[in-house]
């Protein structure tokens, strides 16, 4: 038989229990995960606020000073409604909100119908719509002053290719940049044809989701294609359409890239002279910042104004 062991059995042996370390509040533990978790997202969107307090909140804040205060000699006063008045004694004021209304008519005439027809058609195709989208949305991607080369070069009056289709149709030739009465409808095809890809696309999307038993139903009635465009996807897209138009009114109504790179700014006569060109004009040229900024509040009021105008009848609609 063997020894019985001398060595205490570690069973037998009493159990030391160690303290425990007091830990952080279940509360502040939970706040210290979730501040850990969503760190990027907190460093994204500080970023975002930075970026728009300083791009965009800073000088609409700034905008507001400069419009009631004029800098002479490095001194700068404020001067209450003089910027505003000298901008409306401007005998360019009335001219450039002119132009600028009828730019954004037409554009609403080409740009606002253009883009939902080119989604209509690009919707009935049942292949290649992959393709079709890239080719509507590709003069998006071009830089804009490659697309305003490209139209100079069709509206040139000696080798354009515009006239040399007139030429052979044997049809009188026209001064398409240089004519105070073609000069706009020509800046407007141009913006129409370099900004039409996104419309589209948003168009695109909202046709898609319309349910096919809406027009099914409305074959069985005997609708054609007309009347399903009127009572099915017009009704069906309605909110996307009257926010579109709404887009489209703020971006027109601040039309500045195409008119100043296809006609220097005011055109022939000023017939494409715009507002956002006239606060040009003050701020680069006439070195009035005081009344470029009085220029862009008025802009400015009159933006928020169709806004709110939007704003309230769309809510009228939905009661």
């Amino acid at each position: 038989m063997s020894a019985p062991s001398l060595t205490p059995s570690t069973t037998d042996a009493p159990r030391r229990t160690l303290p425990r370390r007091a830990g952080p509040p279940p509360s502040r533990d939970r706040f210290t995960r979730s501040l850990r978790r969503n760190l990027t997202a907190h460093a994204f969107l500080i970023g975002a606020l930075v970026c728009f307090a300083v791009f965009s909140w800073y000088p609409m804040v700034r905008e507001f000073g400069l419009a009631f205060q004029k800098t002479e000699s490095g001194h700068t006063r404020w001067v209450g409604l003089d910027n505003l008045t000298t901008v409306v004694n401007d005998p360019a004021f009335w001219q450039a909100w002119r132009n600028t209304a009828l730019f954004t008519v037409l554009a609403l005439v080409f740009g606002f119908a253009v883009p939902f027809v080119a989604a209509l058609v690009i919707n009935e195709f049942r292949h290649g719509q992959a393709y079709l989208r890239l080719l509507v949305y590709l003069p998006v991607m071009l830089p804009p002053v490659a697309s305003v080369l490209l139209f100079k070069y069709l509206y040139d009056p000696g080798y354009g290719l515009l006239n040399e289709v007139l030429r052979f149709l044997h049809l009188p030739e026209q001064q398409w940049l240089q004519d105070a009465d073609l000069s706009m409808l020509s800046v407007v095809i141009a913006a129409t044809w370099m900004n039409m890809g996104g419309a589209a696309l948003i168009y695109l999307a909202a046709l898609q989701n319309i349910p096919g038993e809406l027009y099914e139903a409305a074959e069985l009635d005997g609708a054609g294609l007309f009347r399903k465009i009127w009572y099915v996807t017009i009704p069906q897209t309605r909110l996307i359409l009257s926010l579109m138009l709404l887009m489209q009114i703020i971006a027109t109504m601040q039309v500045f890239v195409e008119p100043f790179l296809l006609t220097g700014g005011a055109g022939p006569e000023g017939s494409t002279t715009t507002v956002v060109y006239l606060i040009y004009q003050y701020a680069f040229n006439f070195n009035n910042y005081g009344a470029a900024a009085a220029l862009g509040l008025l802009l400015l009021v009159l933006l928020a104004g169709f806004s709110a105008a939007y704003a309230r009848l769309s809510r009228a609609d939905d009661e």
